[in-house]
Formats: structure tokens, C-alpha cells, sequence
């Protein structure tokens, strides 16, 4: 199982059969470099989005159409999407479990908020969410933008997950100090990912505070474009 960090919240996951982009923001990007997009696309065959706010779901119609491969994700917009702009979406909601090419995956509560950018505003998105991801003897918690919740305690302990990848740049989600606490009170992971960060000056630019508040447990700061096996 390979994992390699596209910047901001963007990872590509090949696992199992599948090759899933989640919340490929690569246009405008301020960390990844744009002449390297067919890299980190090449080959995959899902897109799998946490909510619609631009720096998750900014290349995600572009890919889907470029490539041809569905979209998965809260069902209010992907369903707009599939009546609107011609993709093949899998639409689901929060409990509900899908097969993508043997990864299963589950969608999970999130504590944050998700539209689009409208003329007149912003548009109703669909529900925040994060995901449980099963395949090759693992469960990866992707969290999506979240602060911590209570719903964390029967996450973990219901999927067990042992690798974590948690939004923890602060301002507008949990910082590395929240995020440590969350992982270290409600969950057992092995590895953690930390991710939303480092992409403005107003996000947290390391991963210290989580380093040091999780002793025992490998946290691994991803680096742009370079594949990390798990």
C-alpha cells in the first residue's frame, strides 16, 4: 500500500486494486508543483472527497472528466454533480459503506462545514465528512477538516483504524496539539499522517506538537510527491 501526499489535504492511496485521489486540490496549490499533475494522477481510478470547499474539491470535476473514473463522496453534491455536470459519482452518506476496487470504505462523521463558491455566495455542499478506509490489513481514518468530536471515541472503537491521517494546521481545524490529544484519547493508531498545514502562513508549519504528543506512535510528515509505504 502506497500513500504519497499531493500537499494541503490531497493524497494519492493505491490500495487493494484501486488508485483513490482524495480531495485533489492541485491547481493553485501553493505546495505542489503544477507541472507534475499527470504524475499524481496517472492511473487512478476513484476520487474520493471529504466536502466541497475549493482546497479539497478544486481539481476533482477536472480529473473525473479528464480520466473518465467517479467521484464518491456526500450524496447531496455528488448527486448535484451527476445531474449537472455529467460525471459518474457515487453518492453515499455518513455509516454507509462502499467497495472501490476492494478498498472499503466508510463514511464517518466530521465537525467542520462544506459549500461551494457561488456569484452570489457560497452554495450548500453536502455534509463535512471523513472516511474509514479498509484494505491490505489496515484501516486508515481520514478525517477530513474536523475539531475534535465525541463521535471519535466509538470511531475508534468500532473500525480500529492504525493509521491516521489528521487535519491539524489550525485556524480552521484541529492544531497539532488538538489533534494529538484526539488521537492519544480516542484512538490506537500505529502511524499518523498529519495533513492541512504548512500550505499558508496562517496554518501550523510542523509537526512538533504532534510528534511530541504521541509518544510511541510513528508520525510520519509527508513530503510532496514522494510515495510513503504502509
Amino acid at each position: 500500500m502506497k500513500l504519497t501526499w499531493l500537499g494541503h489535504s490531497g493524497f494519492r492511496l493505491e490500495i487493494e486494486k484501486a488508485v483513490i485521489l482524495i480531495d485533489p486540490w492541485l491547481t493553485g496549490n501553493p505546495l505542489f508543483p503544477e507541472d507534475r499533475r499527470q504524475e499524481a494522477i496517472s492511473g487512478a481510478t476513484h476520487i474520493l472527497l471529504t466536502h466541497g470547499h475549493g482546497d479539497h474539491s478544486g481539481d476533482t470535476l477536472s480529473i473525473a472528466k479528464e480520466l473518465n473514473i467517479p467521484v464518491a463522496g456526500i450524496y447531496d453534491l455528488i448527486n448535484s454533480w451527476n445531474n449537472h455536470q455529467g460525471i459518474d459519482g457515487i453518492g453515499f452518506n455518513k455509516g454507509g459503506t462502499i467497495d472501490l476496487d476492494g478498498a472499503r470504505v466508510t463514511m464517518v462523521n466530521a465537525s467542520h462545514s462544506s459549500s461551494l463558491d457561488g456569484a452570489d455566495g457560497p452554495i450548500y455542499a453536502g455534509h463535512e465528512s471523513g472516511y474509514m478506509i479498509a484494505g491490505e490489513g489496515h484501516v486508515i481514518y481520514v478525517s477530513g477538516d474536523t475539531d475534535i468530536m465525541a463521535d471519535m471515541e466509538w470511531m475508534g472503537e468500532l473500525h480500529q483504524p492504525d493509521i491516521g491521517i489528521l487535519c491539524a494546521g489550525g485556524h480552521f481545524t484541529m492544531d497539532m496539539k488538538r489533534a494529538a490529544f484526539a488521537a492519544k484519547k480516542y484512538f490506537d493508531f500505529k502511524t499518523v499522517i498529519p495533513c492541512h498545514y504548512k500550505t499558508f502562513p496562517l496554518l501550523e508549519q510542523s509537526a512538533e506538537a504532534l510528534k511530541e504528543g504521541l509518544p510511541g506512535v510513528e508520525v510520519i510528515e509527508p513530503e510532496i510527491l514522494k510515495a510513503i509505504e504502509l
